[in-house]
């Protein structure tokens, strides 16, 4: 693997994938200067923040369409094209109205719905079976790790460049990004011009059970919504993203509001959390690739998983809600981060196991209802918090969400293919 084609293409996946998450982390740490100059309320500033989220609710089901008919290459670089450059003009927006950053965010949002399942049809086209939940992990990595680097970057060049310089800078990058993508990447490896035929001959092998086709025809909706599996995978998906928007977006706030740390501490310590998932995410897919090649039931590898996914995160949540202080917290937001870097290893694998030919739009239709837990989890979080003067309703509720989603997927998943 570390020699092949499919490295490069896991590398390049991972790269924009960080910058995916990168741009989009810049907001939550802006927030806090932001919401102090123009006195914003908490709810007020949640609407700011999931602005970003109404545009990320409707792109995901025709970007996953578009990528099973075209290809995942072509809908990433449009993706990554069309968020680079709302990124850039970002700073130009906010300085013109309220409504036009509103607007900005929410064609970002477009924009950036179509990266996941483009990045679930690239990993179909390009690895076997038996590599699948690694090149995720890897590819997921990238993501988590652009938390890292947008949460330490922003607030270092926003010292040094004012508010402007983080969104030219990772804007630019995105383009550079872009070129390398186009150059070196192809949609499948039948395309590729410098594969070998060993490599070739390997992916083919690993991949003839599950051909994957290029659909013409509309996607069928109906009967991918007909199957208990395929809500296993739209539950997982979206208490993946109430839970992951929650950290995500409000933990810079926690940690300055609730904790007390200045912003730039506040971004350290919400930082490194997303450093070890990247890690743990790595961890959790070759582990379960190894139980997988040893003979144990697809099923039973997504089952365990999972389980720890969610589980674990239900447990940290809760030590996080005992503790002010902010190294202890710290810790815990870290496990609960790292733990539920296992999903990956499960619900978001699952995809390509129950529908190969349409990986990329039941992806589209898991992550349309994931964006919409994510909007309600950012939104209703900054009205709670303002509500109740507290987050710990919003933790403890968020535990306990974790625990009755993982006895769903523990009694609806599969490991098997139910749809041609």
């Amino acid at each position: 693997l570390l020699s092949s084609e499919r490295i490069k293409v896991a590398a390049m996946l991972a790269f924009g994938m960080g910058l995916c998450n990168a741009v989009r982390v810049i907001m939550s740490v802006a927030i806090v200067p932001l919401s102090a100059t123009h006195n914003w309320s908490s709810g007020f500033a949640g609407i700011i923040q999931s602005s970003f989220l109404w545009g990320y609710l409707l792109s995901p089901i025709p970007g996953g369409a578009l990528a099973d008919r075209f290809g995942g290459k072509s809908v990433m670089g449009w993706g990554v094209f069309f968020w680079s450059i709302a990124t850039l003009i970002t700073p130009w927006a906010a300085s013109r109205s309220l409504g036009l950053l509103l607007a900005v965010r929410v064609f970002m949002g477009l924009a950036e719905g179509v990266a996941m399942p483009s990045m679930n049809n690239m990993v179909s086209r390009w690895f076997p079976s038996s590599e699948r939940a690694k090149a995720v992990a890897i590819a997921m990595g990238g993501f988590h790790l652009g938390n890292v680097s947008g949460l330490l970057l922003t607030p270092i060049l926003m010292s040094r460049f004012g508010i402007d310089g983080p969104f030219y800078a990772f804007g630019t990058v995105g383009l550079a990004w872009l070129s390398l993508w186009y150059m070196h990447i192809s949609k499948d490896p039948q395309n590729h011009g410098t594969i070998t035929r060993n490599e070739l001959l390997f992916i083919q092998n690993g991949t003839d059970k599950r051909k994957v086709t290029a659909r013409v025809a509309m996607p069928p909706f109906r009967l991918l919504l007909s199957k208990l599996p395929s809500w296993a995978i739209i539950a997982a998906n979206a208490m993946n993203n109430w839970g992951y928007f929650i950290i995500l977006t409000w933990m810079p706030v926690y940690f300055n509001r609730v904790l007390g740390v200045n912003l730039k501490q506040a971004a350290w310590f919400s930082a490194v959390p997303w450093a070890t998932m990247a890690a743990s995410g790595y961890f959790a897919g070759a582990w379960s690739d190894l139980m997988i090649s040893s003979g144990m039931r697809v099923l039973t590898v997504r089952k365990i998983m999972q389980s720890i996914g969610f589980l674990g995160p239900a447990v940290a949540l809760i030590g996080l809600n005992s503790t002010r202080h902010p190294a202890i917290a710290s810790t815990w937001l870290t496990i609960a981060v790292a733990l539920s870097a296992f999903s990956q290893a499960g619900y978001l694998v699952n995809y390509q196991e129950i529908a190969p030919s349409y990986a990329g739009v039941l992806h589209g239709l898991s992550n349309t209802a994931g964006t919409f837990a994510a909007i309600v989890s950012t939104v209703g979080t900054g009205y709670l918090v303002q509500w109740l003067g507290s987050f710990q309703a919003v933790l403890l509720l968020t535990s306990g969400m974790y625990i009755v989603s993982t006895l769903f997927w523990n009694s609806c998943a599969t490991g098997e293919k139910i749809f041609d």
